[in-house]
């Protein structure tokens, strides 16, 4: 059983627990690190052979296409991971649709092929945000990856469907949905599948976390970013205590624990793993929904 593996693509001054110190507008000004970040995940992969799905921030493909090209080259997917990590439930839906249709023609016209998944900016498609599920489906992409089935202080829909399934948007469009993945267990939510919580929790227990969905058949889906492996990036000196801890504990220990993890478990892309579950289907080397897979509805 394959799980999948996915890196959000965005530097370490994009994060959404430093937006209120960091303006979008200083971007330009800071030491960029996501290139040489990103090319150490690759290389990590590479070691093991290994391919994952890219979540590419618009903005990082904008100043770094040959990264994207590469990411492509080596048999990896290249997704979406919108624009400016904007949180969407912060946008109206134009501004949304406007970012998100540009993101995927950048990010088409420099691997040349077709993008069909999104992750939206720290899983910011909740309860009051369902209707981006639309303007997805409506800008051709067939799947998204942005629910956690969790509460969070910026995120979460704590009943979501944790399985990958194919939805029904609210305005009755299809698109498929592979949750960030939480073992549920003795009325506990946990979340075991990367990124802050891979860095902040035991190795161990992680590794029995998703051990213990795949023992119940269940693919998993993995994150992580590239400013994760990177623990000399510059510090955000005047962001908030629990930002600085979320961001910065145990950055030094993530990239053995990534080897560790990589050694513990089968990967692949994330739309390999929704075409082996039957959910997407490969037509002539494009990728479409499978409307014969059951559908449950979002409210």
């Amino acid at each position: 059983m394959n799980n999948a593996f996915t890196v959000d693509v965005e530097d370490y001054f994009q994060v959404t627990a430093f937006a209120d110190t960091v303006a979008l507008s200083s971007w330009n000004n800071r030491e960029p690190r996501v290139e040489r970040n990103t090319r150490a995940l690759l290389e990590l992969l590479a070691a093991r052979d290994i391919r994952g799905t890219f979540f590419v921030l618009g903005w990082v493909a904008r100043r770094y296409p040959a990264l994207v090209r590469e990411i492509a080259r080596q048999g990896h997917e290249v997704a979406s991971h919108g624009m400016n990590h904007q949180l969407i439930y912060n946008q109206s839906p134009e501004e949304f649709r406007d970012e998100t249709r540009s993101a995927k023609k950048l990010l088409e016209d420099i691997c040349q092929s077709p993008v069909i998944g999104y992750r939206a900016a720290t899983y910011s498609i909740t309860r009051r945000s369902l209707w981006a599920l639309d303007v997805l489906a409506e800008e051709g992409f067939l799947y998204d990856s942005s629910i956690f089935p969790m509460r969070h202080d910026r995120y979460g829909i704590p009943d979501a469907n944790p399985v990958p399934h194919l939805m029904q948007t609210p305005e009755g469009h299809s698109l498929v949905e592979f949750p960030i993945s939480v073992l549920r267990y003795k009325g506990l939510t946990l979340p075991v599948a990367g990124g802050g919580y891979f860095r902040i929790f035991p190795y161990a227990l992680t590794r029995w976390g998703l051990k213990k969905l795949n023992a119940t058949g269940r693919e998993f889906v993995f994150y992580i970013h590239p400013w994760e492996v990177d623990p000399a990036q510059p510090r955000i000196a005047n962001a908030g205590l629990l930002s600085r801890f979320r961001h910065y504990y145990n950055l030094d220990r993530c990239h053995s624990r990534l080897e560790s993890l990589l050694g513990d478990f089968p990967f692949a892309p994330l739309q390999d793993i929704l075409q082996t579950k039957n959910l997407l289907a490969r037509d002539a080397g494009r990728f479409r929904i499978n409307n014969g897979t059951s559908s449950t509805k979002v409210a």
